[in-house]
């Protein structure tokens, strides 16, 4: 290949000095030092920060109803303490359906348990067949060392977990060599068994801090509400020109109206998906329909791994609920045709289109808040990202990131546009003229 055609085949590059490409790869530097130093503090801090975010996106989503008030002569502080004693009341009615159906989960713990290791038996006796095929093969094949005269060689037992501890003794003395121990000698051992550290007794640790985050939360979200637009005020003085202060008033307004939007939708198509589904586990017969219900509402606040979760939750607690493996299919095939009619026709028709978003960005971004916040993360991330996308459509130069985020399906080539395009590259390849293959695609884009 020629110097010329090299040419022709390299991308364009800008003539820079060196001192300019230094500091660039200098720039870049810094902020991928800036990027980890972020997401470090945000994992660090989460316990402030998850009660401060959760009472900024609740406050976007109750200021049209504080303005509603406002125009009946309600005082924002009236409007805060309805908010908050509203929430408080959901909590505690939430709080309240659930307490019945946990606590006769606590009394059956011993009888749950017994089941639950029947089951695990009869599983795991169902697979015995298939072991003794696949260790058979593996000794075929040399990879396993043959048993001597049919006996099968004594395999290591492993500890069982109950007894694992430390184990302490002292001997007193040791007999010589030859001599004859005495049969009343004994010795002492004595096992100490680490303290041990239930599920249960991991969630009451929980518990103060989940409270505290809660209280912490409606105090914030009182203090936002009762304060009026001054919130509003101070973050569109701090811009300099009125076109800059108009286009961030405008920006609020549009995060308040699809988070809203966003948010009031999906409450309400959870809320029915939810009732469907402890109408669905009470026809099955399964245990505490209610507490089902309750966590289909919750989980499907989780974009895809929510519905996935929940399916997951009804087909193991059916297979230790009944006898057979039809009726857990059954269940879970349930729970998969409710979420799936939920997804798939009910909320893209009932979701604006400006709210839906790129569906790969979604279940990253689900994946990113989720190692970083755990549960509340994953519920929070689609909100956060609906406001990212109002700011990129808001903030120039961030406009190709707004457009990535969105969901909206690119319009498609025409028949005549892709015609001409084939023909192009298939002249462009015969005589590797790139340049005008390079120029088409700049006219077709």
């Amino acid at each position: 290949m020629t110097p010329s055609d090299q040419q022709n085949h390299m991308f364009p590059s800008l003539p820079q000095t060196e001192g300019v490409s230094r500091l660039t790869i200098a720039n870049w530097a810094v902020i991928g030092i800036f990027i980890i130093l972020l997401f470090s503090f945000v994992a660090q801090a989460r316990d402030f920060l998850m009660p401060v975010t959760l009472a900024f996106l609740l406050f976007f989503v109750f200021v049209p109803f504080r303005r509603a008030m406002e125009r009946w002569r309600v005082g924002a502080t009236v409007t805060a303490a309805l908010v908050s004693l509203g929430l408080i009341v959901m909590l505690v009615g939430i709080g309240g359906l659930v307490s019945g159906p946990i606590s006769r989960l606590i009394e059956d713990a011993p009888q749950i348990g017994s089941r639950l290791e029947m089951r695990l038996d009869e599983i795991r006796s169902n697979f015995e067949g298939i072991e003794r095929a696949a260790k058979k093969i593996d000794e075929l094949t040399g990879g396993g060392q043959p048993k001597e005269n049919g006996e099968d060689a004594a395999e290591p037992t492993s500890p069982n977990p109950d007894l694992v501890g430390t184990v302490t003794g002292k001997v007193t003395s040791i007999p010589s060599p030859g001599t004859p121990q005495p049969p009343d000698q004994h010795i002492q051992v004595e096992v100490n068994s680490p303290p041990s550290s239930t599920t249960l007794s991991s969630v009451l640790n929980l518990g103060p801090a989940f409270v505290g985050q809660i209280i912490f939360t409606l105090f914030l979200l009182f203090f936002m509400i009762a304060s009026g637009d001054l919130l509003y005020l101070k973050i569109v003085q701090s811009f300099d020109t009125m076109r800059e202060k108009r286009a961030a008033y405008l920006a609020l307004r549009e995060i308040e109206d699809r988070l809203g939007s966003y948010l009031g939708a999906i409450t309400l198509i959870n809320a029915c998906l939810g009732f469907a589904i402890g109408l669905g586990m009470w026809a099955w017969g399964m245990p505490s329909p209610v507490l089902f219900g309750l966590v289909g509402f919750l989980l499907n606040f989780i974009p895809y791994l929510g519905s996935v979760f929940g399916i997951i939750i009804a087909f193991v607690v059916g297979v230790f609920v009944f006898d057979d493996l039809f009726t857990p299919f059954m269940v879970a095939l349930t729970y998969l045709g409710l979420t799936a009619i939920e997804g798939q026709l009910i909320t893209p028709y009932f979701v604006s289109r400006k709210l839906q978003l790129n569906t790969v960005v979604v279940f990253l971004t689900v994946a990113l808040w989720a190692w970083l916040w755990s549960v509340l993360g994953m519920i929070v991330a689609v909100p956060l990202l609906v406001v990212l996308r109002v700011l990129a459509d808001h903030i120039p130069g961030l406009e190709k990131l707004g457009n990535f985020l969105a969901g909206e399906t690119p319009p498609a080539l025409e028949d005549e546009d892709e015609e001409e395009a084939r023909d192009l590259v298939a002249a462009a390849e015969e005589t590797e003229d790139m340049p005008e293959a390079a120029a088409a695609t700049r006219h077709l884009s």
